[in-house]
């Protein structure tokens, strides 16, 4: 995230905290249309560069399939398995937690993204982001972009899990728990809390 921030880059977890935002508040091109569409490639983008980095890391860690999985690489496989069917042991509360902790993840993850906007250096934008990051990946949360890599990289590796159990379990309700976080709790909640008052014409 320090690097997406720092390199001025897109992740679509920021964008659907964000961009929403602008269409409340009416600004001209960012009807909810076009919103839409930045989010569709955005998230194309982050799918495809999170493949493409999970398909070479496996490459690396099998000596492409020759030898035996180093331990990351296992780890990989054991989290890919916990992030998809370990939620459909659990049928509707697998989903229904699935979906919360996607929740509480884009609204740190994009907490972070606010909160890099109010330093002006290089530190100060890493230690505003820090907090946020730390709570999202040591609580165990899920992220749409971050499952895009580490999922197919167990898959490919070995892991038990098929292309339905990914989407079904993960990608699907991980996504769109993340823009309830990102768009409600931290970009309309920001919005309605500062936004300037209206000067009467």
């Amino acid at each position: 995230l320090f690097l997406i921030i720092l390199l001025g880059l897109e992740l679509v977890t920021g964008s659907f905290a964000l961009l929403p935002v602008a269409t409340i508040e009416g600004k001209p091109g960012a009807e909810f249309s076009k919103v839409l569409v930045n989010w569709s490639w955005v998230f194309l983008g982050n799918l495809l560069g999170a493949m493409a980095y999970a398909g070479l890391l496996s490459i690396s860690l099998t000596m492409m399939g020759d030898v035996e999985i180093e331990p990351v690489g296992a780890k990989i496989v054991k989290i890919a398995e916990a992030k998809t069917i370990g939620y459909a042991e659990h049928g509707t509360a697998g989903m229904v937690t699935v979906f919360v902790k996607a929740i509480l993840c884009n609204w740190m993850v994009s907490l972070a993204v606010v909160a890099s906007f109010a330093a002006g250096s290089v530190i100060g934008k890493m230690a505003a982001m820090w907090g946020p990051v730390m709570l999202f990946f040591s609580q165990g949360f899920e992220h749409t972009v971050v499952n895009m890599f580490v999922i197919p990289a167990g898959m490919l590796m070995g892991a038990n899990v098929t292309f339905a159990d990914w989407w079904l379990w993960n990608q699907i309700p991980v996504t769109l728990g993340n823009v309830f976080g990102g768009m409600i709790f931290t970009g309309m909640a920001i919005y309605l809390t500062l936004r300037p008052p209206k000067v009467a014409s």
